[in-house]
């Protein structure tokens, strides 16, 4: 079935693309979990200005008919493929391209969708203003009905502002410095995500959430309605290839929870991505379809028991690594559909079952993959480069947070939300605290069936389902006694005199290793080690590098309390050199030694351990 999705997406660009001319950059639909037939990418090249002194409305740019320079959505403007590469700070730009809405779409509600754009944007056709939109992270779509006549053009104009050095905005890892620097990269501003634009009938969908109930065999999906009709009804049908095994009709409501019963149950894990084809369907009295969407869902469930974490009613440990989501000729974007794919396979094949989705909230069809190929995913927000003591910062962020909650609530292969890394400013007037505590009650109220690591690393507050730290020590003998329980019962708090302690949650360290070993694959990269990124000192050999690597998963996988990790990272990102690929995604080592290190047993890797150990103390 995946294979069947694929090429059915493909064919349906292919079609929906024919007009718009060839060689457009992500043209395969957007949103795989909620896919029409009919819509129209509106990636490609549009026309841009810069607006260093944020004086383009008094210009009346809101009004252009187009600018004089070329620039490639979905890319943004440091990037490569965006055809500009200007990685200076810019505060705001505008875009312009010309829209034109198909006759056959009138009558239809007619949404306009932004998969991501950076910081704050305004929209306008024909130089109205008809939507802004605050949050980099978070996708938004625009019901620009009123504003556009089926078979004419407008002028569709994008205002973008970004100013990550304000740090009331969530910048995830971009550098507040001219240059990158450490583990701060490249900035991303204005449109980075995919455009497209589609048709749907007055009754239609807005969206379903789904959530899979495995203990009761069922699933629940609420469906939320553009408009109400109590004359339409709504249809979920759910198949296992091509064999229906539940259905359901009722009136189309925004109040309906549909609960849909599957026999014979077939779960979705990382050894067994098993999904489920949906088909939603919304009728009207007259019988005539309304809307029809295309969606997947998988039977999975994840909850702690007695600080383990378990998947599908078994323990299950999370062997994660850390993933940044950046790649060097499109930042934030990937350059296309394969090279999202491409990444996992390449987690996979190092050992990995999941991935911690690090300071960004990633691209829908990432999710799509780790659906389809079996890969555990975190959703994290980019919550660094903000001032998480700023009243005015924390509104933006739980603003953009609940949008991201709520976009990939239905995705099968998250298992946690996680809001903030690392907030070790120290407080003021208590509102870190009172972030980090808002935060986690209200992703639980958006969700109650994934656990939230309401903080990853640096000064926990007093809620939170998952406590994770970070360490980088490189020792395995000193990491060894940094992490092993105290007589007291207690654990490794980095920040204990700042911190609430552990009380028994699930315990995972989500952070270590981060080993540097330079990969010298092109001439033009620089030539010395100390200007790159790493934890430790370097390794002089690979041998030392994987003695080293293996040594200290061999301690994380022999703590009895500790219920998965995460390594830093599964590819360098520009002056960070401490991944297991290159920044191109080329092989640094072995990778079936790698393979062997990461997917060791906890009982192999405490008996190599008490045998490290009785080496260390011999000598």
């Amino acid at each position: 079935m995946t294979t069947f999705r694929t090429l059915l997406t493909a064919v349906l660009a292919t079609v929906t693309l024919s007009s718009y001319g060839e060689n457009i950059p992500r043209s395969e639909y957007p949103r795989p979990q909620f896919e029409r037939t009919e819509w129209q990418c509106l990636n490609g090249t549009w026309t841009y200005q810069f607006d260093f002194g944020r004086s383009g409305k008094e210009s009346q740019l809101q009004k252009s008919k187009g600018f004089a320079d070329n620039i490639t959505v979905p890319f943004c403007p440091e990037s490569p493929l965006s055809g500009i590469g200007h990685t200076d700070f810019i505060p705001a730009l505008w875009y312009h391209r010309t829209l034109e809405v198909p006759t056959a779409w009138d009558g239809q509600h007619i949404l306009l969708h932004f998969a991501g754009v950076d910081y704050r944007s305004t929209i306008f056709i024909d130089g109205i203003e008809v939507f802004c939109h605050y949050g980099g992270a978070a996708s938004f779509a625009v019901d620009i009905t009123r504003y556009v006549k089926p078979g004419k053009k407008h002028d569709l104009v994008v205002f973008a502002e970004d100013d990550v050095r304000s740090r009331l905005q969530p910048g995830g890892k971009q550098s507040r410095r001219l240059h990158s620097y450490e583990c701060f990269y490249t900035r991303v501003t204005g449109i980075w995500a995919p455009v497209w634009m589609e048709p749907v009938g007055k009754n239609g969908l807005k969206d379903v959430r789904i959530t899979p109930d495995l203990d009761n065999s069922m699933f629940i999906f609420e469906p939320e309605f553009l408009e109400t009709d109590v004359e339409a009804s709504f249809t979920v049908i759910v198949k296992d290839g091509q064999k229906v095994v539940g259905q359901k009709t009722v009136n189309a409501s925004n109040s309906a929870f549909v609960a849909v019963p599957i026999k014979k149950v077939k779960t979705w894990s990382p050894e067994s991505p098993f999904l489920y084809d949906v088909e939603y369907k919304v009728v009207g009295a007259d019988g005539k379809t309304i809307d029809d969407v295309r969606a997947y869902a998988g039977m999975r469930k994840v909850e702690l028991r007695k600080g383990v974490f378990y998947l599908n009613n078994q323990p299950y440990y999370q062997r994660l690594v850390l993933d940044q989501g950046y790649y060097p000729d499109g930042q934030w974007t990937a350059p296309t559909d394969e090279a999202l794919r491409r990444d996992i396979v390449l987690a996979k094949e190092a050992g990995f079952n999941g991935a911690r989705l690090h300071q960004k909230v990633f691209d829908q069809r990432f999710f799509y993959w780790a659906d389809h190929l079996g890969y555990l995913t975190w959703g994290e927000s980019p919550s660094w480069e903000m001032d998480w003591t700023n009243q005015i910062a924390a509104r933006n962020m739980i603003a953009e947070w609940e949008e991201c909650i709520q976009r990939d609530y239905s995705v099968p292969s998250i298992v946690a939300w996680s809001p903030l890394n690392e907030t070790w400013m120290d407080d003021v007037d208590g509102q870190r605290a009172r972030l980090t505590n808002d935060l986690y009650f209200i992703t639980r109220r958006f969700d109650r069936t994934r656990p939230v690591v309401t903080t990853s690393g640096g000064y926990h507050e007093g809620f939170t389902d998952i406590y994770a730290e970070h360490t980088y020590v490189q020792d395995p003998v000193a990491l060894y006694h940094q992490l092993e329980m105290k007589p007291d019962g207690s654990v490794y708090n980095h920040f204990p005199d700042k911190s609430a302690p552990w009380k028994g949650e699930a315990y995972m360290i989500d952070e270590f290793g981060g080993i540097r070993w330079v990969q010298q694959m092109k001439a033009k990269e620089v030539t010395t080690a100390d200007e790159f990124w790493g934890y430790g000192k370097d390794p002089q050999s690979l041998d030392e590098y994987y003695q080293r690597l293996e040594e200290q998963v061999n301690v994380i996988l022999s703590i009895p309390y500790i219920t998965g990790f995460c390594y830093t990272q599964i590819v360098d990102v520009e002056l960070e050199k401490n991944g297991i690929y290159t920044y191109d995604r080329e092989r640094k080592f072995d990778m079936e030694r790698i393979h062997r290190i990461f997917t060791k047993s906890r009982e192999q890797a405490t008996e190599e351990v008490d045998q490290m150990l009785k080496e260390r103390d011999h000598q």
